[in-house]
């Protein structure tokens, strides 16, 4: 039994370029935000009827999941991410270059981990900066980081449903 190993070039590692994009861009943002708007809710810029940019503090995990609690979960969400990015780049590395919907969806995972895990360990939060609305409900502040974990989780359900329609066939 000879399993097919894959070179560097021949595996989904290579698409991680997508990954330091994402990251790159998710810092540079949070930085711009940073030194150019005041913090909180207060100081928000109004973009568009349903659209603000802001600047909060997330000590929690996505939609400031945790937030409250006395700051154990900065390490626990770091370690969680470090494990996922891991795996990530594992499984990468076992999927040929040319798998791009897989590939690609686990990059936009990895850049948005790595951005996040960035701010815990710099800042001990992450910088959160969108804010969508409807009347006066709005959604939990958010970021790039988020945005591209969400879509890159979102690609690998469907890719599960699209699976399971190929295999019907």
């Amino acid at each position: 039994m000879s399993e097919n190993v894959l070179t560097l070039k021949q595996s989904g590692v290579r698409w991680l370029w997508l990954a330091v994009v994402i990251f790159f861009a998710d810092i540079a943002i949070k930085l711009v935000v940073m030194n150019n708007m005041g913090y909180g809710w207060a100081n928000r810029i109004e973009i568009l009827p349903f659209f603000n940019l802001l600047y909060v503090h997330n000590y929690g995990a996505a939609f400031s999941f945790l937030s409250d609690q006395s700051g154990w979960q900065r390490w626990f969400f770091t370690g969680i991410a470090i494990v996922v990015t891991s795996l990530l780049t594992y499984w990468m590395s076992k999927l040929p270059a040319k798998e791009k919907w897989n590939n690609i969806a686990y990059a936009m995972i990895i850049g948005g981990a790595v951005g996040n895990v960035f701010d815990r360990i710099v800042h001990g939060f992450v910088v959160d900066y969108l804010d969508f609305y409807w009347g006066a409900y709005h959604w939990p502040a958010f970021n790039l980081a988020d945005s591209t974990i969400c879509v890159g989780a979102a690609m690998i359900i469907l890719d599960g449903f699209r699976k399971n329609e190929q295999s019907e066939n």
